[in-house]
C-alpha cells in the first residue's frame, strides 16, 4: 500500500533518518563515551541540516502554490484540515512526535557532559526541525488545499476633472 502513496520518498527518508537518530542517541545515552557522543551529535546536525533544506524547499513551493491555493501554516506543517490523507498525516506527525520525545528524553537522561552542565545529547533538540521540514515539503508538493477565493473587483468610474470640493462651493 505504501507503493502507491504520494511522497513516499519524503516519508521514508524522514523515517530512516529518525531511526538512525534514535539508535545513535540511545547508544550515546547508554555508553556516553567517545565515539558515541560525537556520532550522536553528527547525526543530530545532519538531521537538522536536512530539515532546514526541506523546510526552505517546502516553504518556497508553498509560496508558489499560494497564488492559487489557500494554504495555512497548520495545514502545511502539521498536515491538518484534510491537507494530507489521514494515514500520511498520522505517519509524518507520529515521526515528528517521536523525534521530540527522543530528543527531550535523551537530553534529560544525560544532563551533563564530563561533569559540566549541559550535554552533547542536547543537540537532539535540533532534530524535530527535520520532521517539520519534511511535513512542510510533503504538504507543499502533495497536499490538498482549497482554491484561493478570487474576489470580483468593480470597475471604478473614471475620475472627473472636477473635484468634490469644487462641487461643494457652487
Amino acid at each position: 500500500m505504501m507503493d502507491t502513496m504520494k511522497g513516499r520518498a519524503i516519508i521514508q527518508i524522514n523515517a530512516l533518518l529518525t531511526l538512525v537518530f534514535i539508535v545513535t542517541s540511545l547508544a550515546a545515552v547508554v555508553v556516553f563515551d567517545q565515539p558515541w557522543k560525537a556520532i550522536a551529535v553528527t547525526v543530530c546536525l545532519v538531521c537538522f541540516s536536512v530539515g532546514v533544506v526541506a523546510f526552505l524547499w517546502g516553504y518556497w513551493t508553498a509560496v508558489q502554490r499560494s497564488r492559487e491555493d489557500e494554504i495555512s501554516v497548520a495545514a502545511l506543517y502539521f498536515l491538518v484540515d484534510g491537507a494530507a490523507p489521514s494515514r500520511v498525516s498520522r505517519m509524518l506527525n507520529g515521526v515528528l512526535l517521536v523525534q521530540v520525545v527522543v530528543a527531550i528524553a535523551t537530553a534529560i537522561a544525560r544532563s551533563s557532559t564530563d561533569g559540566k552542565a549541559g550535554s552533547t545529547l542536547a543537540f537532539g533538540i535540533l532534530v524535530p526541525m527535520m520532521g517539520l521540514g519534511m511535513n512542510g515539503l510533503w504538504g507543499a508538493t502533495h497536499g490538498k488545499f482549497s482554491p484561493r477565493f478570487q474576489a470580483q473587483t468593480e470597475v471604478m468610474p473614471p475620475e472627473s476633472t472636477e473635484t468634490r470640493q469644487d462641487k461643494d462651493h457652487d
